[in-house]
């Protein structure tokens, strides 16, 4: 068979590699199409990643089962790949060679000088820093790193000097195969002990890679296990805070998320270093690079300009989101060693309150440093735990993220430890915890940034939102619907939003329609049950008294969406305005009666409309009279789609009294067979055999209770909550309800209370 050396010296050969998407082999490729060979790749998802690469000349499938390997030299697959894939059991049957991702960058490396970090925690943030440091200083090396790097436009890039920093993975052993011109060693601990079994094991693969370096051998020596392997080693240079290193920091100071410190080498004081990202492991990594970069000859003045404006890789202490309030930060750290350092960095910002997600990545790294997980999280006020990121293992019996999270529950040592299993679900909870002063923290090298992703853009929506409107209107973040209805349930409102005039009310919608956010109108929430997950989106409230007004035109009324039904009838009594008097008693406002049509005693609302002024959510401004406005049976399509923000209501002229006795009969008859404890109205709609409330009451359900909710004992078309009661207790009860009517009377019962949101 063919070497891989062999197929490497031929330009024109065709590489194919296995798991392309991942940030490594995705970083390989495009170093080999900077090279000239032919690159194909495939991989389970087609990522921005993989489009970027096609750009570039990647042929690209989706999916490893029909991969055809026609004319392909060499196949390299990521640690990610199994023994038993197809395309890899394939290449075996056709004898092409077929490596591991390492083996073919080390032999991509030997063209150079290599240089190489290495170590179980700090290797992408160390050599990112490398790599800018000595292209700042002017040397157009070449640089692998496992993330996406923003200073450095990307995560790997064939230079053309003569040097190459490579980030090196040493979690499979595959270390040993580089050859480094000089190697920077940063730490060394117990990690991927699936692979290796014990430290001593560790050690032995870092004591080869140390060999292997013809050049420096640059190492922290406040690192225990590197001041082992390298302190004796002839051509060794130390690193680190303690007085006896070669490279010293000293007068460190730190202050929100920067450091600064000076620098001694070799016994002189070189100068002053300010690092724009925190953290006492990052002024150890950064004295590293120093080290290294200077020993290489680079003048310190150049080291220190590009170390001030480092930013930081992807994922590594990266900030999404930050204001006066709240700040969310993404970090890959999955090793306790990382996790502590992290929210170390993180409680040091001054913050009142640091959350901490953690997806614990690997089921044997979790059972393998379990203690060492538990004691890991003593910097964070509030932990949630999720489900473990298997990361292609299988499961292993008693080891779960539960299981972590009631461990360090019992420890103690954290004040309020929480589990949940999905990450949708703890987004809106974590969203409900966060108060303002929380510093937000995902930690893992799973899918747990896609929180921090999210919530960075809530809080982004909502501080943008703000900056729209005057003072006088009011929105809100997670506010509870509870508030708003007048069941008195329902999860939280996404966003709250009570507009004090037209203006800003044209401002939040057309900022919802441009991005995307859901709007959803809110009257006085009377006929309304809100799940416990509560609504995404913006939800509207026309609450303020601008939209409240009622203005007399003749025999009619102007009144806005806003105005209560009982306020519109006062004030046509007053004004001798007949024809009216059936909303008395009717709960909610004028918005959400033309929402649903509402009525009662033979009177609906839309039958006494002579136009209707309202906004599309475009925020584009409509007028309609009635005979434009379709209407159905408790609803009005019309509305689903625009927003009524007032409306020209007729009524015919009439005498006080007469007006009077009308609304003490409507009200009489309403309060009589109404319950006074909290409800949404009506339940259910009357179906043609009967109406509910008969049904309900002939079958024996009056007082029927599930938890908190029932069936009320004065209408058994009212469930009312007494006291306490959840949205899935509601749910649950009126299920109930509809299966016993379905199967002893055959009649289906259809729900006329609206209900939205989402189940927590």
């Amino acid at each position: 068979m063919t070497t891989i050396r062999e197929i490497l010296a031929l330009s024109h050969s065709r590489i194919h590699l296995l798991g392309v998407a991942g940030s490594g082999m995705s970083g390989l490729a495009r170093i080999l199409l900077q090279m000239g060979y032919q690159v194909s790749g495939s991989d389970l998802q087609r990522t921005r990643t993989i489009e970027k690469l096609i750009d570039r000349g990647l042929r690209f499938s989706q999916g490893h089962e029909k991969e055809e390997l026609d004319s392909v030299n060499l196949v390299v697959y990521s640690s990610a790949i199994r023994q038993d894939n197809p395309v890899r059991r394939l290449a075996g049957e056709r004898e092409i060679a077929c490596v591991r991702r390492a083996e073919c960058l080390a032999v991509l490396s030997e063209q150079k000088q290599p240089l190489v970090v290495a170590g179980m925690h700090g290797k992408t943030t160390t050599s990112s820093m490398l790599a800018y440091v000595l292209r700042s200083a002017g040397w157009r090396c070449a640089h692998y790193i496992g993330a996406e790097i923003p200073i450095l436009g990307e995560s790997a890039s064939m230079g053309e000097g003569e040097h190459f920093v490579i980030e090196a993975d040493e979690s499979d052993g595959t270390i040993t195969l580089f050859k480094p011109r000089h190697s920077l060693l940063l730490n060394i601990e117990e990690e991927h002990l699936d692979h290796y079994g014990n430290l001593e094991a560790i050690l032995k693969t870092f004591r080869e890679f140390i060999s292997n370096t013809t050049g420096k051998v640059v190492y922290c020596a406040d690192d225990k296990n590197t001041l082992l392997l390298c302190s004796h080693h002839p051509t060794a240079v130390s690193y680190g805070f303690g007085s006896q290193s070669d490279y010293r920091a000293i007068e460190v100071r730190s202050q929100n998320f920067s450091s600064q410190f000076q620098v001694q080498g070799r016994g002189q004081i070189l100068g002053t270093v300010v690092l724009q990202i925190p953290g006492m492991q990052n002024v150890s990594n950064a004295l590293g690079v120093v080290a290294l970069a200077t020993e290489l000859g680079v003048p310190f003045d150049s080291i220190t300009q590009a170390l001030q404006e480092f930013r930081g890789a992807n994922r590594r202490f990266e900030v999404k989101f930050r204001n006066q309030e709240f700040m969310v930060v993404d970090d890959y750290a999955h090793h306790p060693t990382e996790i502590k350092a992290t929210l170390s960095a993180a409680k040091a910002g001054g913050w009142k309150r640091v959350i901490a997600l953690f997806q614990p990545h690997r089921y044997t790294r979790t059972q393998l440093l379990f203690e060492e997980f538990i004691n890991a999280f003593q910097d964070a006020h509030l932990v949630f735990i999720t489900d473990i990121c298997a990361a292609s293992e299988m499961p292993i019996e008693n080891v779960n993220g539960k299981g972590l999270s009631e461990a360090i529950k019992k420890s103690g040592k954290v004040e309020k430890v929480e589990f949940e299993s999905n990450l949708q679900t703890l987004r809106k909870r974590v969203s409900r915890e966060m108060q303002p002063g929380d510093l937000l923290l995902t930690l893992g090298a799973g899918n747990i940034h896609q929180v921090a992703l999210s919530l960075a853009q809530e809080l982004n929506w909502f501080s943008e939102m703000g900056k729209l409107i005057g003072s006088d209107s009011k929105i809100l973040r997670q506010e509870p619907m509870s508030k708003h209805t007048s069941m008195r349930i329902g999860g939280p409102a996404q966003f709250w939003f009570e507009p004090a005039n037209e203006n800003d009310l044209v401002a939040i919608v057309r900022y919802a329609h441009e991005h995307s956010i859901p709007v959803t109108v809110i009257g006085r929430g009377s006929n309304l049950l809100v799940r416990d997950g509560g609504i995404s989106g913006i939800c509207i409230h026309l609450g303020h008294p601008y939209f409240s007004e009622i203005i007399r035109e003749g025999e009619n009324l102007r009144v806005g969406a806003g105005a209560r039904l009982k306020a519109i009838t006062t004030e046509a009594r007053r004004a001798q305005i007949g024809g009216l008097e059936y909303l008395e008693g009717i709960p909610g406002n004028l918005g959400g009666a033309l929402r649903m049509n509402a009525g009662a005693m033979q009177g609906w609302t839309l039958d006494n409309i002579v136009e209707v002024k309202m906004l599309d959510l475009q925020g584009h401004w409509h007028r309609k009279s009635r005979e434009e406005i379709e209407v159905a049976y408790r609803s009005v399509p019309l509305f689903k789609t625009h927003i009524a923000v007032s409306a020209l209501v007729a009524g015919k002229s009439s005498t006080n009294e007469a007006i009077e006795e009308r609304l003490k009969q409507y009200s009489a008859k309403r309060w009589d067979s109404q319950p006074a404890a909290p409800s949404a109205g009506c339940i259910f709609k009357n179906p043609t055999e009967a109406p509910a409330g008969k049904l309900v009451d002939e079958l024996g359900l009056k007082n029927r209770q599930v938890g908190k909710a029932r069936v009320s004992e004065v209408h058994g078309n009212f469930i009312v909550n007494d006291g306490g009661a959840t949205a899935s207790e509601v749910l649950q009860l009126i299920s109930e309800i509809q299966e016993t009517v379905r199967s002893q009377r055959q009649i289906h019962l259809e729900t006329e209370v609206v209900i939205m949101g989402e189940d927590l």
